[in-house]
């Protein structure tokens, strides 16, 4: 996750940047701690007005966007939230979501329980919210949430505070679910973007923790985002090699570092407080410090902190910078605030 990575210079899952995973959050819903949000976004440092956007869909038509759930540690999805996007002839998108449930979660989500359909999708600066029995849904553009002085992190880690995403957008699907849906226990949770093609359904990107699945798999990365957490095993010595190189650790202690990051899932228990990397993780954990203070092994800080747009309310996230509001009306409807 958090794979900001990529983009034009770099290439996107199969050359879609609509299929391209940036960052997954799971919180406890700011004062209602009987139900969780969960944030997957997708279309990284993209803008509407970008020479390098060739669509204004901000999602990939038929692909999936799944959120995994495993609910017994074994790194095997039991439950499944399947979002799948149409697209109308004047090019507006909506939203089907199913839940699919017991053993058939592992696979592809084409079936199971149709949560809500025909959500709209945003493309203004108006959050639209759909609301669906005990859930609340979001789909579309946002400001993206995620912090990090990326030209430091180029310039051999000699940071000035310049964060690289203040002016971002992702596209984003929201969803609060009440904590019953998760189960009774702590959980472990990830998504993927899956592909339609000719040759049948292809896993394009996944992942739970940030930033790993960028900097460690090495030239392995295609493999490792092809597969499924359950056989993260293998990458062990791929992970464990890349920290030697980059943080001389011994390779005792790199191997054992690389054991804490795999299987590549965001472990999450809605009944203890969040705070990556322990539980969960928030729109204003610095997840850059924590990870290059472990890649790096020693104590490392961007200078870079939450941004300021973040909203006190579903869907959490600030209003896209690249649309701009047509009339005083157009704005989103939570208040601004830290999230978290």
């Amino acid at each position: 996750m958090s794979h900001h990575a990529s983009g034009p210079n770099f290439g996107f899952p199969r050359g879609d940047a609509r299929l391209d995973m940036t960052d997954l959050f799971v919180f406890t819903k700011p004062g209602d701690s009987s139900k969780s949000i969960i944030v997957l976004n997708v279309h990284p440092s993209f803008r509407l007005d970008s020479p390098e956007s060739t669509t204004t869909e901000p999602f990939a038509p038929g692909a999936l966007y799944e959120i995994k759930i495993d609910t017994n540690g074994d790194a095997i999805a039991d439950i499944c939230y399947s979002v799948q996007f149409a697209s109308s002839e004047d090019g507006k998108q909506a939203a089907t979501v199913r839940r699919i449930q017991g053993a058939r979660a592992w696979g592809v989500g084409e079936d199971g329980e149709v949560i809500v359909e025909r959500a709209p999708v945003s493309v203004a600066r108006e959050a639209l919210v759909t609301n669906a029995g005990g859930y609340c849904f979001f789909f579309g553009w946002r400001s993206d949430p995620f912090f990090f002085d990326v030209n430091g992190n180029f310039n051999h880690m000699q940071f000035t505070g310049d964060d690289f995403f203040t002016d971002k957008d992702v596209c984003s699907i929201v969803l609060e679910l009440p904590n019953s849906a998760l189960g009774t226990n702590a959980v472990g949770i990830w998504a993927r973007t899956v592909d339609k093609t000719a040759d049948g359904w292809i896993q394009a990107d996944r992942g739970g923790r940030p930033l790993q699945a960028v900097f460690l798999p090495g030239e392995k990365r295609e493999e490792y985002l092809s597969g499924e957490p359950a056989n993260d095993n293998r990458f062990i010595g791929v992970f464990a090699h890349e920290l030697e190189h980059s943080g001389g650790y011994t390779p005792e202690d790199a191997k054992g570092v690389a054991k804490t990051l795999l299987p590549d899932i965001l472990s999450y228990d809605p009944r203890r407080p969040v705070s990556f990397p322990h539980n969960g993780r928030t729109l204003t954990d610095d997840v850059a410090d924590v990870f290059f203070s472990m890649y790096a092994n020693r104590n490392v800080t961007d200078k870079v902190g939450p941004h300021r747009d973040l909203l006190d309310e579903f869907p959490y996230l600030g209003p896209p910078h690249s649309i701009q509001s047509n009339s005083h009306n157009a704005t989103s409807g939570g208040k601004h605030g830290k999230q978290g």
